[in-house]
């Protein structure tokens, strides 16, 4: 099977993990992050700003208006 190459940022201390792992080590990794990233894109989760919208509508479905959370924010 064909593989792409991606790359993803990681702290200093994960990256030399990976590094000094044997090449059977960084097979065993690569196919775990493999089934991960495949078992996120399956569950077909909502975006960031639908959630974000959600938790909007809901909140002003409760009586918070802009002003309360304006003040709210400021208190924080």
């Amino acid at each position: 099977m064909a593989q792409s190459i991606i790359a993803v940022p990681l702290d200093p201390d994960t990256a030399r993990a990976y590094e000094s792992a044997s090449p059977e080590e960084r097979r065993k990794i690569q196919a775990v992050v493999s089934l991960w990233i495949r078992e996120l894109a399956a569950k077909n989760l909502p975006s960031l700003q639908s959630v974000l919208d959600d938790v909007g509508s809901k909140a002003q479905a409760r009586g918070l208006s802009q002003e309360m959370l304006d003040s709210l924010l400021k208190g924080a």
